[in-house]
């Protein structure tokens, strides 16, 4: 094994462990690793980090599940159009994009610039929303409601959005979660880990149909990240991640202008 997949490797585990200690977030550090770590062509890297992304969240809604942390049926509600939206985007609207968009001068806007640039938004939109770091907090007892046609807009917009980068989008769905469905913070991040499972996995289904997948490579980069959870949730007994959230916020935002640089430059 070389030295830059050993690098690569070593970063599925540094994601798992972010993702174990601050229990979102680490997913958006998966394609930066596999674009410009182990030189993976950004469609097949938004491809395998739909999996990853899809396998993670999962264990972490196993885990909230046993505690009673999960609202099943708003999970299944919101769901159901971020599948639709996150299928149809990986199945049908990656392929459809083409290859050399636009030219402008000497800049040549291509399919992977594009799709890197648009990541890198989301990264800036997620950095700014761990870096404020405010809960919208709902007492435990509140009687759960639900705004069907605004959970059924966001699922869509979050599913379209899974799609095209291959992050979670826990950002978005927690705080529309709380607003929407006045779910409690913390079963709010436990339900949104169901919804980030089943879509990522489902949007991947996708990509099977389209792209010729590594699974070795995956499976093995997505068991390292498993052991990174795991590793990240026993820490969380002697560091207290809610802290950690805003300093890997202003690292994200860092890392969003650097992709950003290294494209557009």
């Amino acid at each position: 094994m070389d030295s830059i997949a050993i690098i690569g490797y070593a970063g599925a585990l540094v994601i798992g462990i972010v993702l174990g200690l601050v229990g979102g977030g680490g997913s958006i550090l998966t394609v930066p690793v596999l674009v410009y770590i182990l030189a993976i062509e950004p469609v097949m890297a938004t491809a395998y980090s739909l999996f990853v992304v899809g396998f993670a969240a999962a264990i972490g809604a196993f885990r909230n599940l046993q505690k009673g942390m999960v609202d099943v049926k708003t999970a299944i509600i919101f769901a159901i159009p971020a599948f639709i939206a996150v299928y149809a985007s990986r199945r049908f609207l990656i392929p459809a994009i083409p290859d050399e968009i636009i030219t402008l001068g000497d800049f040549l806007l291509t399919k992977d610039i594009a799709i890197m640039v648009f990541f890198a938004l989301i990264m800036l939109l997620a950095s700014v929303s761990m870096i404020r770091n405010k809960g919208a907090e709902v007492a435990e007892e509140t009687e759960i409601k639900y705004n069907y046609p605004m959970i059924v807009i966001e699922g869509l917009v979050v599913g379209a959005l899974t799609g095209i980068v291959g992050a979670g989008g826990g950002f978005l769905i927690i705080p529309a979660l709380v607003l929407l469905a006045k779910l409690p913070m913390k079963k709010a991040v436990g339900t949104s880990l169901l919804i980030i499972a089943f879509k990522s996995l489902i949007g991947f289904l996708g990509d099977v149909q389209n792209l010729e997948i590594d699974w070795s490579f995956l499976l093995i980069f997505a068991g390292i990240t498993a052991v990174g959870i795991l590793l990240g949730i026993y820490l969380t007994n002697f560091i207290e991640g809610r802290k950690l959230k805003k300093g890997f916020g202003w690292f994200v935002l860092l890392m969003g202008v650097y992709i950003l640089w290294k494209e557009l430059h």
